[in-house]
């Protein structure tokens, strides 16, 4: 018990609670807690939503598979972050698309029942709670309109530019697979790999197996 306190006690979800508040919410409702190896599929698409579940620890994936079979990765969720909390209390309350561990992930459940008593008596959980599944709901919905409107080309330059913020530099370090980049990017692999190909005959980028180096020709468009 104690140690689950220890891991949510500064997830935003719970940033206004106490530790022996949340000890005793969690010692008086029903919760689970559960483990899923990396690639696991946590929620299928159109299971229906019983319960809000808190990520204590890796990262899990929120996927649509269309008719061919390409995944789109939506959106990923880090520790701390929360999935199901716009699913819980909706009338229609399945699963829109597939969550899958994209780690191996440790998840904290909190049934319906659960939520509802926290809420009812504790006006900051209900607060934090509101607060989380607004977040939520307009990132994911931002998310789904851009990549259904952007070429695959853009796609790419806009995850590059990105990049080029985060990491400081023109060469960039991929932390992943291409087949997983294409998932995020919404693209089959043989897509981003012609448009990778494209990009470099037209000196944009280079690339191999683990880094893309931008070209000065697309950095003088960035700056």
């Amino acid at each position: 018990m104690q140690q689950i306190v220890s891991q949510i006690a500064d997830f935003p979800l719970f940033s206004g609670l106490s530790k022996d508040e949340l000890t005793s919410m969690l010692e008086e409702h029903p919760h689970s807690v559960t483990r899923s190896q990396k690639g696991q599929i946590i929620h299928m698409q159109g299971d229906a939503c019983h319960t809000v579940d808190i990520i204590l620890d890796g990262e899990v994936a929120v996927q649509r598979i269309d008719a061919e079979g390409h995944v789109l990765t939506i959106e990923v969720f880090p520790t701390g972050d929360v999935v199901g909390a716009n699913l819980i209390f909706a009338t229609h309350n399945a699963y829109p698309m597939t969550v899958v561990a994209r780690t191996d992930v440790q998840l904290l459940h909190l049934p319906r029942e659960t939520i509802l008593s926290w809420a009812q008596g504790c006006r900051t959980f209900l607060s934090l709670l509101l607060h989380a599944v607004s977040d939520r709901t307009l990132v994911l919905t931002d998310k789904i309109g851009t990549l259904s409107h952007k070429s695959i080309r853009r796609r790419i330059t806009d995850y590059l530019h990105s990049e080029y913020r985060t990491q400081g530099r023109a060469v960039l370090v991929l932390g992943m697979a291409k087949k997983e980049l294409a998932e995020r990017l919404g693209m089959p692999r043989s897509s981003l790999g012609r448009e990778l190909l494209k990009m470099r005959e037209d000196g944009l980028i280079d690339y191999d197996a683990k880094s893309i180096t931008i070209k000065d020709t697309l950095l003088r468009e960035w700056n």
